[in-house]
């Protein structure tokens, strides 16, 4: 009895406990949302672009000192070095592959093969690069990436690029830090991580479809993470922050092994869709059929009545949505399989308004250049662009030989800030802010020398190459349509990403093509002959000398005669001593 009796009076605190953490949690829900959408763009050439965004915003403050100890939809590693750190942004990317923009158009999040971070630090911070070692030596665990390697030596302090996305008007650029790793790449082992961050993992919602091994047999993949405060209204009377984690992939027609035009979840991913994520307040997936108002040039099934329209990228599209909040969309299979059965191959594709691309020219180890190309693709409106270029210490620019054509003619840049590298301390950063006229190619060149390192400063493959990261372009396009100003939670995530300011102009990001520089090599094999050499030259001299002064000699009187012998042995059995 008194067992029972015990039982029940801890049954009782139980049950009178729940009603309170009942109401933690609806206080929680309140201040907490998540969506998750997928956008699908089929592209003339008849790959695939596929687009996933998943979004949580949390109204609460991590800095002040508050110690903020219940985490529910954002995850609480991401909170914890947003706090130790005093993080206002942080921008993380990792990417397998370049963005063929002439072929793809823009992409809604932009970024450059291998990995790139850059991060707004609050003013609070006394010492930035001491933070900002720490912090990439946790992200470097978080995303089981080569973070760690990120040091003075590419780690750039841009004064003009690379603004906060997010609210606040502090443009003090001594807090922000940025840093590429062209080299790095990208595979399971840092999807999986990124996977973990979101409230359903991968066990529902739209983060199924994630299955590595169909992700990277792709043209192009790219996964990054943004953390951002953003408002919460219009009027922004109160602000909360944004964690945003993108995934873009671009399926080829040829590497699938697909000799039909004709594509789906399944075989783009080999999974269907059975449920949306619980805890997704929003769960949508959008197909862009801009180019196929009549169904002339692919077929959509199942067919929905839904449709929305956005403007994306200074262009209004228009989007077939699917709800996945509501059972209908699933039909009686209780499975949601899109397809897309391609009718036409015609039909010519929008050409982005911005292009840009960068290769290296010269011959021999001892001298080069290298050229960058900004493409203007407007009819008569010309407008400016920012462009950072970071080099490595050991391409030792020669400044002086900066040239900038635009049709011809020299094209003055209305503002530039260069930093010269120090050997083994810090890159080259370039800035410039240059106005291109309409329908032109602007040409950059700037000459270079290549440095002779020592030799444990070389990768394992030192033949290979040494990669030289991405130039940045940044700039305010003009848009054909007015641009929405006020971003809401309404929105498209694929639309919001980006805030904008102005009607009329949108802002675009652009990266060029990593280069790949080969330096003056010594000759690795000369240690291993020298080895050799040395190896046999110790073993024959100093093998000889020991022999001589170890070896004991004796002389050995020579065999005697046959009769000798017999004359012993008759002396020995007479008794007289042997000759």
């Amino acid at each position: 009895m008194a067992e029972l009796k015990l039982r029940a009076r801890a049954c009782t605190r139980l049950c009178v406990s729940v009603p309170s953490d009942t109401a933690v949690l609806s206080k929680t829900q309140v201040n907490e949302d998540f969506q998750e959408e997928l956008v699908i763009r089929p592209l003339h050439s008849g790959d695939i672009y596929a687009s996933f965004q998943f979004r949580t915003v949390w109204e609460t403050d991590f800095m002040k000192g508050n110690k903020v100890s219940h985490y529910r939809l954002f995850p609480k590693s991401l909170g914890q070095v947003i706090s130790k750190f005093s993080v206002r942004e942080l921008h993380i990317s990792f990417t397998q592959g370049y963005w063929r923009t002439m072929q793809w158009g823009q992409p809604f999040i932009p970024s450059p093969p291998g990995a790139e971070l850059w991060v707004w630090f609050q003013d609070s911070v006394t010492d930035v690069d001491a933070t900002w070692k720490e912090l990439t030596n946790v992200l470097s665990g978080i995303f089981c990436a080569s973070l760690n390697f990120i040091d003075s030596t590419n780690t750039l302090q841009p004064s003009a690029s690379f603004k906060p996305l997010g609210i606040g008007n502090e443009t003090d650029h001594r807090f922000l830090r940025y840093a590429t790793l062209p080299r790095e790449i990208v595979c399971t082992e840092n999807l999986t991580p990124w996977k973990k961050l979101l409230p359903c993992g991968s066990k529902a919602g739209l983060a199924v479809l994630l299955k590595s091994e169909k992700l990277f047999h792709s043209s192009f993949h790219s996964q990054s993470v943004h953390i951002r405060p953003v408002c919460q209204d219009r009027q922004c009377k109160s602000s909360s922050w944004e964690l945003r984690q993108a995934l873009n992939v671009v399926f080829d027609l040829h590497t699938s092994g697909q000799s039909k035009r004709e594509w789906s979840l399944f075989k783009m991913f080999s999974r269907t869709l059975t449920e949306a994520c619980p805890l997704a307040s929003s769960s949508k997936i959008y197909i862009d059929v801009t180019d196929n108002p009549q169904e002339e040039q692919f077929e959509l099934s199942p067919a929905t009545p839904l449709l929305s329209q956005a403007v994306v990228l200074g262009d209004r599209r228009t989007f077939s949505v699917y709800d996945l909040t509501q059972q209908v969309t699933f039909g009686t299979v209780r499975s949601l399989n899109l397809m897309i059965r391609w009718k036409s191959s015609e039909g010519d594709m929008l050409r982005p308004l911005l292009h840009a691309e960068r290769y290296v020219t010269g011959y021999g180890l001892q001298t080069g250049e290298i050229h960058t190309l900004m493409y203007n693709n407007h009819p008569f409106r010309s407008f400016p662009v920012l462009l950072l270029d970071s080099v490595p210490w050991y391409l030792r620019l020669y400044i002086h030989t900066l040239k900038v054509i635009s049709k011809g003619k020299d094209n003055n840049p209305s503002y530039i800030h260069y930093q010269p590298s120090k050997d083994r301390e810090r890159p080259h950063l370039l800035e410039m802010l240059l106005q291109l006229p309409p329908h032109s190619v602007t040409e950059v060149t700037v000459q270079f020398e290549r440095a002779l390192l020592k030799w444990t400063e070389y990768t394992p493959d030192p033949n290979h190459g040494f990669y030289v990261g991405s130039s940045v372009i940044s700039s305010l396009v003009p848009s054909t349509v007015a641009m929405e100003t006020n971003i809401t939670m309404e929105q498209p995530l694929f639309s919001s990403f980006f805030p904008c300011k102005e009607e009329s102009s949108y802002f675009a990001r652009v990266y060029t093509e990593p280069l790949l520089v080969n330096l003056p090599t010594p000759d690795f094999s000369m240690p291993y002959n020298v080895i050799c050499l040395t190896c046999t030259v110790v073993a024959v001299g100093y093998g000889s000398l020991y022999n001589l002064l170890t070896r004991s000699f004796q002389v050995e009187e020579p065999n005697p005669g046959l009769a000798k012998r017999i004359a012993n042995v008759i002396r020995r059995m007479r008794g007289v001593p042997p000759l």
